[in-house]
C-alpha cells in the first residue's frame, strides 16, 4: 500500500518520548534497520514499493544483481502485498513519523523534530497513526 500527502505518526503507544536509532547485534539487519538506513540517507527518493524493493535486496545481499534479475525478483516479490510503514518498528517503537509526498516518496522524522510537528498540524495533509505495538 502506498499513500501520497500522508504523514503517518508514531503509534499510541509507542514507548519513548523522543524517537531513538535503531540498533541491532544481529548479523543479518532487521527490516526496520534498513529501512531507517534508506529513508535518513535518502529522503524522499524512495516510494513503499521502491522501498520494500531496496530493503529485500539489501537484506538478502542481492544489491549486485543484473537488471534482469532485478525484474525477475521484483515480479516474484510483489505477487503478494506487503505491509505499510505504520506496520514499521520506527512507527510503533523507534519513534518516528513517516511523510509520504504528493509523488507516493518517504521520509522520516523523529517525534521529537519541528518538522513532525509541523505535519502533525497541518490541515491540508491526511493523518494516519502508526499501528498499535499490542492489540
Amino acid at each position: 500500500m502506498s499513500y501520497k500527502d500522508t504523514f503517518i505518526t508514531v503509534a499510541p503507544d509507542c514507548p519513548v518520548d523522543k524517537s531513538e536509532i535503531p540498533v541491532s547485534t544481529r548479523a543479518k539487519k532487521p527490516l526496520h534497520i534498513i529501512q531507517y538506513e534508506l529513508l535518513t540517507e535518502n529522503p524522499y527518493k524512495f516510494d513503499h514499493n521502491e522501498l520494500v524493493f531496496e530493503v529485500y535486496l539489501i537484506r538478502e545481499g542481492l544489491e549486485n544483481i543484473s537488471e534482469t534479475e532485478r525484474k525477475e525478483v521484483w515480479e516474484k516479490l510483489f505477487s503478494k502485498g506487503h505491509p505499510c510503514l505504520r506496520a514499521s518498528a520506527l512507527t510503533k517503537r523507534y519513534g518516528f513519523g513517516a511523510h509520504y509526498d504528493k509523488n507516493g516518496k518517504i521520509a522520516i522524522y523523529p517525534m521529537e523534530s519541528d518538522q513532525y510537528q509541523k505535519f502533525v498540524k497541518n490541515k491540508s495533509i491526511k493523518k494516519l497513526a502508526g499501528m498499535k505495538r499490542k492489540r
